[in-house]
């Protein structure tokens, strides 16, 4: 479960920010995680919640989870299309000259806190 490692780097940069800004309580870590990015999102909010307690600026801080809808490019016929669906072949021409657009992200998208 490489979650709670992805969660400890999420702390550490968190905390960073936090500390840059002089918040003292953080409320919520919303997170943009594209759907091949191959992270479990079930996985990742169990890993914040055992971890994100044990940090004070972030104990019963919520993790939420933003997903983004993965999506493939085909360089011969300019289209994309939702890569889950069809992999790295592309439905409207047939090529395998594909590559992934957006589906990837793990990335902090916003930090809320506590007044």
């Amino acid at each position: 479960m490489h979650e709670l490692g992805i969660v400890f780097y999420i702390i550490r940069d968190v905390k960073k920010v936090a500390e840059e800004n002089a918040v003292k309580r953080v409320a919520t870590v919303v997170m943009n995680i594209g759907e091949v990015s191959t992270i479990v999102p079930e996985y990742l909010t169990d890993c914040w919640r055992w971890a994100a307690d044990k940090e004070e600026i972030l104990k019963g801080s919520e993790l939420k989870i933003e997903p983004i809808t993965a999506l493939t490019h085909c360089d011969n016929c300019s289209k994309d299309y939702p890569t889950l669906a069809y992999g790295k072949t592309c439905p409207h021409c047939g090529s395998p000259n594909t590559w992934l657009l957006q589906g990837n992200e793990v990335e902090i998208k916003q930090i809320e806190v506590k007044t």
